[in-house]
């Protein structure tokens, strides 16, 4: 299906999304400077002001940009979620991804973006708020890193290099995860939190992040996804098909992996692993 959107569409596009975002990282950091309180969620995650006050200026700004597209945010209320059944196209945001390294105060956290339109995202944005350094990509725009030296073209590693360097999860380790990561052979840890992991495949830091029987949600995915396949990467689930979002009921993803060279065969090493929470 032909997308209603052209490359100087999105373009205009990510300049107001990049406004949002950093707007919203200035609100995220006046949180983390001082003291905060953490709440938890029904399924135990947990939340603070910072999230609350992110998720109200990135839907607030980001809404008017195109308002046939609905904004869903990870913490948008059941009017929102239940619309998204009836729409083509969806921001997908997450105000604060990596909660956890935040209450941590480890800098590990980001704001995830993405513009999804019959479940293929056409741009996607990830914003590290400490630095104010923000990832993009979008379909026949590339991807890039934007920092205080100006706009920098990101491409995955190819070929993998020995050791293959594996994300490690800060918070969401799995059994299954080390289980396929011992099988691809010598390998170096990459430790880092948050949707950051897509950021250092997609500029050729990490070779694989798997991420195997544990549930997140598209919100965390899309925007890494983007990025990663604009560098000349993929993201994956188990069955090698790329991910598409709002295409379902739930919006749990439960197995994915993003990687930077394509010709390797990452997926034979997942066999015989129990892949389902």
């Amino acid at each position: 299906m032909n997308s209603r959107y052209s490359a100087a569409d999105l373009e205009n596009l990510l300049e107001g999304v990049v406004a949002a975002a950093r707007g919203a990282a200035s609100d995220i950091m006046a949180v983390y400077s001082g003291g905060f309180d953490v709440e938890h969620k029904s399924d135990t995650s947990p939340l603070t002001e910072a999230d609350l006050a992110s998720h109200r200026r990135l839907t607030g700004e980001i809404a008017p940009l195109d308002t046939a597209v609905l904004a869903l945010s990870e913490e948008s209320g059941p009017e929102q979620f239940a619309a998204r059944h009836h729409t083509r196209h969806l921001w997908l945001i997450d105000p604060l991804d990596g909660t956890r390294e935040f209450v941590k105060r480890n800098g590990e956290f980001c704001i995830n973006v993405a513009l999804v339109e019959d479940g293929v995202v056409r741009l996607g944005l990830l914003l590290h708020p400490p630095t104010g350094v923000y990832w993009w990509g979008a379909q026949g725009l590339g991807a890039w890193r934007v920092d205080e030296q100006g706009r920098h073209p990101l491409k995955v590693t190819v070929p993998c290099p020995t050791p293959v360097r594996v994300a490690a999860s800060r918070s969401h380790g799995h059994p299954a995860v080390e289980a396929y990561y011992a099988r691809l052979g010598e390998t170096e840890r990459c430790p880092q939190g948050s949707a950051l992991k897509f950021a250092r495949v997609a500029q050729g830091e990490i070779d694989v992040y798997a991420r195997l029987a544990s549930r997140c949600s598209e919100w965390d995915v899309a925007a890494g996804q983007c990025i990663v396949e604009q560098a000349g990467g993929q993201v994956v689930d188990e069955t090698g098909q790329p991910l598409r979002y709002n295409q379902r009921d739930s919006l749990i993803v439960h197995n994915f992996l993003a990687y930077g060279d394509t010709s390797r065969p990452w997926l034979e090493a997942i066999d015989g692993i129990a892949v389902h929470d």
